[in-house]
């Protein structure tokens, strides 16, 4: 599974970037192979962005070529629109409970769950 981040800086107050985020979310939902996104905004200084998780590496790339990700790239409200990939480490997620699905089955067998179980309790 592959995350991606994309942050970006706001031209607009939050209010009106959760009114365009808003107007976007549904459609974004249903971007096929997305499993999840959080919406992240930091008001104080006028960032904001998402992260998502992807179950593979072609929904990933259909994703980023999309029109949604044109759409958001044209906008004027938003500025230096960055966006990295990344892969998992499942292994080091299901320690810290990660929300990432298909973990549960990684407890009963992963060494270095197990020897961190203190830390997941």
């Amino acid at each position: 599974m592959l995350i991606l981040q994309i942050n970006f800086k706001l031209n607009v107050s939050p209010a009106e970037y959760r009114k365009i985020a808003d107007s976007v979310a549904q459609v974004i939902a249903e971007a096929s192979g997305l499993l999840w996104k959080v919406w992240l905004l930091n008001e104080q200084d006028g960032e904001a962005g998402g992260i998502y998780l992807f179950q593979d590496e072609q929904s990933l790339s259909a994703y980023l070529s999309s029109p949604i990700i044109g759409q958001i790239k044209s906008l004027p409200q938003l500025r230096e629109i960055s966006a990295k990939c990344f892969e998992t480490i499942p292994e080091l997620t299901v320690v810290t409970r990660g929300p990432i699905p298909g973990l549960a089955e990684l407890k009963g067998t992963n060494q270095l769950y197990k020897e961190n179980k203190h830390v997941a309790q």
